[in-house]
């Protein structure tokens, strides 16, 4: 018989939480992305080899990376604070910028909500319907909720503006999702609980070193990207290709006697984004 555990308390939330944030700074420094003298840290000096840093630091900083205004905190608008202190919700911690939330429980029958929380963690770091331009030609982004001081836009030139995109773009060859425990690549009882891989359709495809597939065939992509199975017929059977016909005089006649055009559609020009198309 299993015992339900039981909730923890504030104070252990505390205690974990500062545990955490001793370990992560202690991983930093060792990693010399922080560096610690006389009981105080700070961020290491940035190398040249890696252009992403500078930009990834300021971004989490709230400063600017380049430019006139380099090193100044971007501009923001606020409105009035609200003279009642926000109470830390329960089964929340915070401390020195971190955040640690222990309040949602997921029962292991309870899908929809388990998809529901991993929508929301693998959400785009920005959305579209909160950016704009003002008249001056800066991006305004809207926030979802204010801060507590008060802040409720941030205000970004457009250089200012790429910076901060530039700093989400992660390190090539870095995983963005990890697994742990038994879904670790190397778990011992990885086998036991990943299911094997789908078996192969009887469409031949090349095989490389590793004896996997080195890239999908077009019609795998397009019914992935555009959700267009060109292998089947709305009739549900299988299609086949009978012949590849690439003389272009016997496309124009059989296209010509479909009553389909026989030239491509012209281009059309280049439009503005319409995110820097002023409000």
């Amino acid at each position: 018989m299993f015992q339900e555990a039981s909730a923890p308390t504030g104070d252990e939330l505390q205690g974990l939480l500062d545990k955490i944030i001793a370990r992560l700074m202690k991983m930093l420094t060792r990693a010399s992305y922080l560096v610690a003298e006389q009981g105080m840290t700070y961020l290491a000096e940035i190398g040249p080899d890696n252009a992403l840093k500078p930009l990834q630091a300021a971004s989490c900083t709230y400063r600017i990376a380049f430019g006139p205004r380099a090193g100044q905190k971007v501009l923001s608008l606020r409105t009035a604070a609200s003279g009642d202190e926000k109470t830390t919700p329960a089964l929340c911690a915070d401390a020195h910028g971190f955040s640690l939330h222990a309040a949602v429980r997921i029962d292991a029958h309870q899908r929809k909500v388990l998809e529901r929380l991993c929508r929301y963690i693998t959400r785009p770091a920005i959305a579209n319907e909160r950016l704009s331009r003002n008249g001056k030609g800066q991006v305004v982004l809207q926030l979802k909720s204010p801060y507590r001081d008060g802040t409720t836009h941030i205000v970004m030139s457009a250089q200012e503006f790429m910076q901060r995109l530039a700093a989400l773009v992660p390190r090539p060859r870095l995983h963005l999702i990890r697994f742990h425990g038994v879904l670790a690549p190397h778990a011992k009882l990885r086998a036991a609980v990943v299911p094997d891989p789908v078996q192969k359709t009887s469409e031949p495809a090349e095989e490389h070193a590793h004896g996997k597939s080195a890239r999908m065939s077009w019609a795998r992509l397009l019914k992935r990207v555009y959700d267009i199975d060109i292998e089947r017929c709305e009739c549900g059977g299988q299609l086949k290709i009978i012949a590849a016909i690439e003389d272009p005089g016997v496309i124009v006649r059989i296209l010509s006697h479909l009553g389909l055009p026989t030239r491509a559609p012209p281009r059309a020009a280049a439009r503005e984004l319409s995110l820097f198309q002023a409000a």
